[in-house]
């Protein structure tokens, strides 16, 4: 078996060394940086020749410079002979352009697939995609872990009171599944705010309702990603005008993006769960911001990955 190595780029070094930890791994003697007119440098200053190297790192904001990093520290290995080749992309930028939507758009996410590709890549591990077919865009194979189990636990160790008559909501429609995953992990029952205009004028105004009943219960709103916050807040108000007691949320991926933390704190949610699969340190310490850590996740993913096991068996509760 080749030997295992973690190149650590720089969206998420925390992150990256903490798998490392657990793994029992040194990072990759590397370094990365930007030449004066911003072009980035990459060198790996170890052999990696045999080895199968796992390179962790998010395209997360800002989003270009991430995903020309990864490419590079890509072909960086590749020109290094290195035996096997593995993305960690934690949160996969360009996720939410995964289709036209109209004409003349581009479809982003798989563009980003071609650009790993063709770096030559070997195989790519991701978190929480915004769409599950993103998948099928790679001709590569592409592990995608779920952090459904990672919140139970989670809200079982730290929450236990919270459990009590819960409500597991989705924000939007689109969100049902993750929402399902969640009810099923914590045995509780389940709701949906649902947005819709009172007609088809795209200038009528938008009506918001809550199918379920909430009122009187706990209720923690599932979503993958927390950008500005918007959709998660009138939902989070929406529900507390219908009855809500304790409003709570959990977002894999906190992109934390323009008012994002004003509009939490102005809204009627009292903490709001987010993993560490984006580096946002202001995010990440706001006293309403609760972190969660999927190091345990990654690390044991990749594990399985360079022992030949089956990834699968983690998104299975045993």
């Amino acid at each position: 078996m080749n030997e295992l190595s973690l190149l650590c780029g720089r969206a998420n070094r925390p992150l990256a060394e903490e798998v490392a930890r657990i793994l029992g791994l040194e990072p990759c003697d590397a370094s990365v940086a930007d030449f004066p007119d911003g072009e980035i440098r990459v060198h790996v200053h170890q052999t990696v020749r045999k080895k199968s190297v796992f390179i962790v790192q998010p395209t997360s904001p800002p989003v270009n410079d991430h995903l020309m990093e990864l490419l590079l520290m890509v072909d960086a290995l590749r020109r290094a002979s290195a035996g096997m080749i593995c993305a960690v992309i934690p949160y996969f930028g360009y996720a939410r352009q995964d289709r036209k939507k109209r004409g003349r758009v581009p479809i982003s996410a798989r563009l980003v697939a071609n650009m790993l590709e063709t770096a030559r890549v070997d195989r790519v591990l991701t978190v929480d995609l915004h769409a599950g077919q993103i998948q099928g865009f790679f001709n590569v194979p592409v592990d995608h872990l779920r952090t459904d189990m990672v919140f139970a636990e989670h809200l079982i160790t730290r929450h236990p009171d919270l459990l009590q008559n819960l409500v597991v909501v989705s924000p939007d429609l689109g969100g049902v599944w993750r929402a399902r995953r969640l009810t099923r992990e914590l045995r509780a029952r389940m709701a949906i705010v649902e947005k819709h205009r009172r007609d088809s004028d795209e200038e009528s105004p938008e009506m918001v309702q809550v199918i379920g009943d909430v009122a009187g219960c706990n209720i923690l709103l599932v979503d993958d990603i927390l950008s500005t916050g918007a959709t998660l807040c009138e939902a989070a108000d929406t529900l507390a005008r219908e009855g809500a007691k304790s409003l709570y949320a959990a977002c894999t991926h906190g992109l934390f993006a323009g008012p994002a933390l004003e509009l939490v704190e102005r809204s009627a949610l009292q903490k709001v769960l987010v993993t560490d699969t984006i580096n946002h340190e202001a995010g990440l310490n706001h006293p309403q911001v609760e972190k969660v850590t999927v190091a345990p996740l990654l690390a044991d993913a990749i594990r399985r990955i360079h022992e030949g096991k089956s990834v699968s068996d983690l998104l299975v509760r045993s």
